[in-house]
């Protein structure tokens, strides 16, 4: 199977929006890194208090849609659904 990489930068528009992710964060890291198929998923503060990078690798086209449905559905992708995300993602079919 593929490897699926995403690679970018999730983008608060205010401190608000970035105390949102620090409240729901580690448990959105804890449970993707629970999923099957996730080989690594990092989301980590930049210099600018407002932007956060986000590396994900998936074993798998499957994998990888199975965790963005569930995260869509968690509390961390209803409370964060608003915010600018400027992703890259390799491995998917064209």
């Amino acid at each position: 199977m593929t490897v699926v990489h995403l690679s970018g930068r999730l983008i608060c528009a205010d401190a608000r929006d970035a105390s949102i992710v620090a409240e729901h964060l580690p448990a959105h890291l804890a449970l993707t890194r629970a999923e099957p198929g996730c080989l690594s998923f990092e989301v980590t503060p930049t210099a600018d208090p407002l932007v956060w990078t986000v590396e994900e690798r998936f074993d798998g086209e499957p994998s990888f849609r199975a965790h963005r449905s569930r995260a869509a559905e968690s509390p961390w992708g209803r409370a964060t659904a608003h915010l600018a995300r400027d992703y890259t993602t390799t491995g998917l079919p064209a």
